[in-house]
């Protein structure tokens, strides 16, 4: 396997893999990693549909990539955002038709919505009960703060060894816009790994200019299990391709001999009784090791989410690999001892009136039954204990939507602390009690908040491991996705560790499963490299720029000698194209 970039290795098709009529596959899980291997073993493999296999514990497909109607309501437990460079998604979706239209590709449909609706926050921070934040668009970082930015993404990762955020962040960083906007943004706590807080800055340094209004997203039509999981499952089945649910895979029992990791055989539970599958060399397991929506409970309107959980097969799967092979991974950093302060909680809230509707238009400037996206994605409430995110997006946001119908997404990254007008923790709250701080925090009259929280539906929902992603971890925690020597096995999604990307996005899952699939099939095209905008000057110049809210050099809060030292620089370049790429930047 090899990364490519440009259009030569997009657009080229594969010839076919030798041997692979010969091979078979087996995907446990039926997230979008699972679903993309799939797609990626039919289309780019050209394996015979029939001779893959997804198993899946739950009664549907979809992982944590859901949105679904059932007896409680509409349920959401959250949106991958998603923007253009995602490089493995797109070339994903460019070939998975749409439901309405075989015509028309996913990708195409995206394309054209967006432009047609492009994201553009009008405010992107509120506080006092709906009043928007005096210096909501500025970053207000101070000079010691993006020192410490720079300082950390200079750091090789070795060096950075199960290190957290807040061991590189002093105290002026965290009072920063920057800090609320990217920690909300991403669900970053401050106890969470700084590996990935370097990942994430270097990733997404492309987007320092937008973080105050995230024009930078992208969003699907509908909610994503309809506007992307359905359409996947669609192509696989029309090719065959076998889905067996209610099936729990409880241990992959593995050789490793002269010849390498071997998968020689899979234990199971289908519908409570237990069986196995021999493997040969020839049949590919690929592995979603761990869940972030594993164990979730509902709560309801007079109900709180139950606390109580089982552990989860994903996770008791890992560990019994684990358990077998050293190099796969360490399951037990990320989904035990999670800290308190977190984000485990949200809230699926439907209102079937408009009362609502003049505070939403008022803090976003949209009419929410416009049909264009409202936030943007997260509208956050500043002084709220919860830090309480909201989230309106396109309405309808599921098919079956009524006209009359409003769906907000609640979500709260402080899980111990008591709320402002419901005193008491996130996770101890009724779906009404999350509606009602909700309400209080946008200005809703005190005396209408009951009366407006009982009429609408309200469904909590707890998810214990949701922040597992963002443990600090170190080198060897999560396997790579070809563990050295496997013959057979593959392990894909977000606790799979590849180069570069970052966890907690669509495209992360989208490429541990294009290269699983392209190592174990030894498929002859490029994986398309993660973007590479942290090694593109101009955009490291117009992040300087909007790192220190729109100053140029000239403008820097700098001492003496460092002033001689930018009079100097500028002087040296006078006439230059380094000069040309400044000003372009804004930067002189």
């Amino acid at each position: 396997m090899y990364y490519s970039n440009g259009n030569y290795e997009a657009f080229a098709r594969p010839r076919k893999p030798e041997n692979v009529d010969q091979k078979s596959a087996y995907l446990v899980g039926s997230g979008l990693a699972s679903l993309a291997a799939a797609v990626f073993l039919v289309r780019d493999g050209q394996m015979a549909g029939k001779k893959i296999h997804v198993l899946e514990e739950l009664s549907l497909p979809g992982g944590s990539m859901d949105g679904i109607l059932n007896s409680r309501g509409y349920i959401i437990r959250g949106g991958r955002e998603m923007e253009p460079h995602f490089e493995t998604l797109w070339d994903l979706f460019r070939s998975i038709p749409t439901l309405e239209n075989p015509k028309v590709s996913v990708l195409d449909e995206f394309y054209w919505l967006n432009k047609e609706d492009p994201s553009k926050s009008a405010c992107r921070v509120i506080e006092n009960r709906g009043q928007r934040l005096a210096s909501d668009g500025q970053l207000t970082l101070s000079k010691q703060a993006i020192k410490e930015i720079i300082d950390l993404v200079m750091t090789p990762e070795a060096d950075l060894q199960d290190v957290k955020i807040n061991d590189v962040f002093g105290p002026e960083f965290f009072k920063s816009n920057f800090w609320l906007y990217w920690s909300t943004m991403f669900a970053f706590e401050p106890w969470a790994s700084a590996t990935e807080m370097r990942r994430y800055l270097m990733r997404f340094v492309h987007h320092v200019a937008t973080l105050q209004d995230m024009s930078a997203l992208k969003f699907t039509k509908y909610n994503q299990y309809e506007s992307l999981v359905k359409p996947m499952i669609k192509y696989l089945q029309d090719r065959g391709v076998d889905f067996q649910f209610d099936t729990v895979v409880n241990n992959i029992e593995l050789n490793h001999d002269q010849h390498g990791l071997t998968a020689t055989q899979i234990d199971l539970t289908v519908a409570g009784k237990a069986t196995t599958i021999p493997l040969t060399p020839n049949d590919l397991v690929f592995v979603t090791n761990g869940s972030i929506t594993e164990s979730t409970t509902y709560g309801d309107n007079d109900h709180p989410a139950p606390m109580e959980h089982e552990v989860g097969a994903s996770w008791q799967l890992w560990e019994n690999l684990a358990k077998q092979e050293p190099a796969l991974g360490h399951p037990e950093k990320f989904y035990r001892n999670i800290p308190a302060a977190n984000w485990v909680m949200s809230a699926t809230c439907t209102f079937s009136d408009d009362r609502i509707v003049p505070y939403i238009q008022k803090i976003t400037g949209k009419d929410p039954h416009s049909g264009s996206i409202v936030t943007s994605d997260p509208l956050t409430i500043r002084d709220s204990n919860w830090l309480l995110g909201i989230s309106i997006s396109r309405q309808p946001h599921f098919q079956q939507q009524k006209d009359n119908e409003l769906i907000v997404w609640l979500y709260g990254l402080f899980s111990d602390q008591p709320g402002n007008y419901v005193h008491k923790k996130i996770t101890e709250c009724t779906g009404q009690e999350i509606c009602q701080e909700f309400l209080y925090h946008i200005g809703v009259p005190t005396d209408e908040i009951a009366d407006i929280a009982a009429d609408a539906n309200s469904i909590p929902q707890h998810m214990p491991y949701i922040t597992s992603y963002f443990m600090p971890r170190s080198t060897g925690d999560r396997p790579l996705v070809v563990p050295t020597g496997s013959t057979n096995l593959a392990f894909i999604g977000n606790f799979a560790e590849t180069e570069r990307d970052t966890v907690f996005t669509t495209e992360y899952s989208v490429r541990t499963a294009m290269e699983a699939v392209y190592q174990l099939l030894n498929v002859d095209r490029g994986v398309p490299e993660v973007f590479d905008s942290s090694f593109d000057v101009r955009v490291l110049m117009r992040a300087v720029y909007y790192l220190n809210d729109h100053k140029s050099l000239q403008e820097l809060p700098l001492n003496s000698a460092e002033q001689l030292g930018v009079s100097a620089l500028l002087k040296k370049i006078k006439g230059t194209y380094i000069e040309q790429l400044l000003h372009d930047a804004k930067l002189i």
